[in-house]
């Protein structure tokens, strides 16, 4: 059946970002081949608005500008709309967000870009008013601006052609240095201003520790989680944590809660228990593991992400009046709750209380009152699509924590979720991309190949059952590899996009491959190839990798498994003979 191109037709469309949008009064089409051809064949150049369910300013857009009919008679009438859900099309979102940062040197979601029929782009933006405000102009008036742009400059517009550069060089004695240079000495984190968790630069700087000890990164370690954990990044009554903290105390969260952020950060809390020895962090990991089990579950595996907002109110269902709380809790419930809680009568958030930690002292039973209480409010809605990268990220987390906390069960729940993975991305040739509306998403993207290569490379260490498994997955994965250079995707209906580098907030499609390839090839009895560490705040989860190349995990030969707590936090357990330790390339007979 033909596509209607004059009329919203996002009804249709499977993810549940989209299909927020279907009430719009502007014609949005997904992105398609269909939809390309009709724009070229019109000369009509694209809106294209990319943004994910869970995203606050995307809800606030789609209930202004988008809900307005004087803006949406502009855009249908001079141009095709496209909406794109940056979670199931990261490679169209990767390459738009790199054209508004090479224009204005910043970017965010929503993200809306007016495209030529041929898909040079012109013009992007985030959010835009349906009125005027001071400094900014309305959606409208922008779209008429480029209008008449491309009008006037339709055969000057050149292509935007982005390739993402492997980042410079780093030397291993100025790794320590870098990294401290910017963290936050007062309130923890790194930079001054919002606060997101630092998930990969918090893994290598634990993983350091392991090697060597260094009073200046344990104490910054130290300052971060617990500003983490205490802080309203954290959902004391549920557990987990939301997405970052808008101000740089770490107080008050977007209140978002991601898949991805639970996975780093259960592998974050698990190794600095192991490594700093706080018991505070094994507990917070546990914490995350119910919020898991309790609010993300799915069918035995993972949903995408909650959102920000109840009732189009950001924060409504997290945040209490101080009269309510005293209503829930007894005299002196109340009085040992305002005692480890900071309880400001006027509220922290718009004249209610987020709730913040003083101290760790226990309040179990408590906390579970009032979490039975916010239970009754309405939720935020859930995304609950699949995206088989994200799940595996979650898998190779559950793996960590069960090694580091001894927690075998959750090792089982991760090789249970691979295996569903596999059952439903996995065709024998192609790993597909999410799962939505019971739709599989066929596109392959390198980030999902090398984060399931990476989880299977973590089973494989406790059952050689996983070994054919890794073997298949190594030579897929090696298949993004084009020219000595790694690409994230390669499809009809968009460009080759290369993959990327950056390792925030998760670990980058490139630096999940090469760790990936690094550990498989490390159970393979090879030498990994030889990586060069790279720029800190940017590459830190690659640069784990490069402590594998190096020699600085131990790779512990046996014929048998040791259990992991008599083992090092930075260790890689390998079958087989001659029994040994090998370490900072030299081995020595197993002493474990």
């Amino acid at each position: 059946m033909k596509t209607d191109l004059r009329r919203n037709n996002l009804d249709r469309a499977d993810s549940p970002y989209l299909r927020q949008h279907r009430d719009n009064p502007v014609w949005w089409q997904e992105w398609s081949v269909e939809t390309l051809a009709a724009a070229a064949a019109q000369k009509k150049p694209l809106f294209v608005s990319v943004g994910y369910s869970t995203c606050h300013w995307c809800h606030v857009m789609a209930g202004e500008a988008f809900s307005d009919p004087a803006s949406a008679e502009f855009l249908n009438r001079n141009f095709i709309c496209v909406k794109v859900d940056r979670e199931i099309r990261p490679d169209i979102d990767q390459y738009l967000m790199h054209f508004i940062q090479a224009q204005s040197g910043s970017g965010g979601w929503p993200l809306n870009v007016f495209l030529s029929p041929d898909l040079r782009p012109i013009y992007a933006l985030t959010y835009a008013p349906t009125r005027a405000r001071v400094g900014m102009l309305p959606l409208i008036a922008i779209a008429e601006k480029v209008l008449d742009y491309f009008a006037a400059h339709a055969d000057d517009i050149q292509p935007f052609h982005f390739l993402e550069e492997k980042p410079v060089a780093s030397q291993e004695d100025t790794l320590a240095a870098e990294l401290l240079a910017g963290h936050d000495p007062i309130h923890g984190g790194f930079g001054s201003g919002q606060k997101f968790p630092p998930h990969s630069t918090l893994l290598f700087l634990l993983y350091r520790l392991a090697v060597e000890e260094n009073p200046e990164i344990t104490a910054a370690c130290r300052l971060t989680l617990d500003a983490m954990r205490r802080g309203g990044l954290h959902d004391h009554l549920q557990g987990g944590i939301f997405r970052y903290c808008v101000d740089r105390e770490w107080a008050i969260p977007h209140f978002e809660k991601m898949l991805y952020d639970q996975a780093m950060a259960l592998w974050c809390f698990a190794l600095a228990f192991r490594v700093l020895g706080n018991k505070t962090c094994r507990d917070m990991a546990a914490a995350i593991v119910r919020c898991l089990d309790e609010t993300f579950a799915m069918d035995g595996l993972f949903a995408t992400a909650f959102d920000a907002d109840t009732q189009h109110h950001e924060g409504l269902t997290y945040v209490w009046q101080y009269d309510e709380i005293k209503t829930v809790l007894n005299d002196k419930e109340f009085e040992r709750l305002a005692a480890s809680y900071r309880l400001p009568a006027r509220g922290n958030f718009a004249g209610a209380i987020h709730l913040t930690r003083i101290d760790d002292r226990p309040l179990a039973e408590i906390e579970a009152k009032l979490l039975a209480q916010r239970r009754q409010r309405p939720q935020p809605a859930r995304d609950e699509k699949i995206l088989c990268g994200v799940n595996a990220l979650t898998a190779c987390a559950l793996v960590q924590a069960a090694r580091l906390l001894d927690r075998p069960e959750w090792e089982s729940k991760a090789a249970q979720m691979v295996q569903k993975l596999l059952e439903i991305f996995w065709d024998g040739a192609h790993l597909a991309h999410s799962l939505a509306n019971g739709t599989v998403q066929r596109q392959s993207f390198l980030s999902d190949a090398a984060v399931l290569l990476l989880a299977v490379s973590m089973l494989a260490e406790s059952d050689e059952r996983w070994t054919d498994t890794l073997s298949t997955l190594e030579r897929y994965t090696a298949t993004f590899r084009q020219e000595g250079r790694w690409i994230e995707s390669s499809h009809d209906d968009f460009r080759t996009v290369a993959a990327s580098w950056f390792d925030h907030p998760t670990p980058s499609a490139v630096s999940l491959a090469v760790m990936a390839m690094a550990r498989t090839a490390v159970l393979r009895g090879i030498a990994p190839d030889p990586l060069e560490y790279l720029r800190p705040l940017q590459s830190d989860f690659y640069n784990i990798a490069v402590m594998i190349s190096q020699g600085l995990f131990h790779q512990v030969h046996s014929r048998e498994g040791i259990a992991w707590q008599r083992l090092p936090a930075n260790t890689i357990q390998v079958r087989g003979e001659p029994e040994a330790d090998c370490y900072r390339n030299q081995c020595r007979p197993l002493a474990y």
